[in-house]
């Protein structure tokens, strides 16, 4: 399911004034893993931009 299926998946409820969304708590759990992916693929985006900046030296971009 993507982000947008699980968004779609939300249903409103009104309880002592307030709206609230919620999620059956599978949903939720995957779209935990999914937002977890996405911030795993930004990492690996960002390390590989700054090895290539680096011209490929691992302890020029900064890795350890």
């Amino acid at each position: 399911m993507s982000g947008l299926d699980f968004l779609q998946s939300v249903q409103f409820v009104t309880a002592k004034g307030k709206r609230l969304a919620v999620l059956d708590a599978e949903d939720w759990e995957a779209l935990i893993e999914w937002l977890e992916t996405l911030e795993d693929v930004h990492i690996a985006r960002q390390a590989s931009t700054e090895l290539k900046a680096a011209d490929g030296d691992r302890q020029r971009a900064g890795w350890k």
